[in-house]
């Protein structure tokens, strides 16, 4: 499957803004996420075809995952 990962804020640092890579069937945003080394805790929004899905979610061909991290603030 062909998948494009959109990474924002401090999750580009040392990685990219975006990326297109094949992943085999059944890929779930976690394992995406985990082959990132992106700690679950830092996880804040995630989007999948600009809708938020959870960490078991299964991603199909040609879909756009964008990882945000938890933003702070006030």
């Amino acid at each position: 499957m062909n998948i494009t990962v959109k990474l924002f804020a401090t999750f580009r640092t040392g990685r990219f803004v975006t990326q297109e890579c094949e992943y085999p069937e059944g890929t779930t945003v976690a394992s995406i996420v985990e082959t990132l080394g992106i700690p679950e805790n830092d996880l804040g929004i995630m989007l999948v075809n600009s809708r938020h899905v959870a960490l078991n979610h299964k991603l199909s061909n040609g879909d756009t995952l964008a990882i945000f991290p938890l933003l702070g603030g006030g």
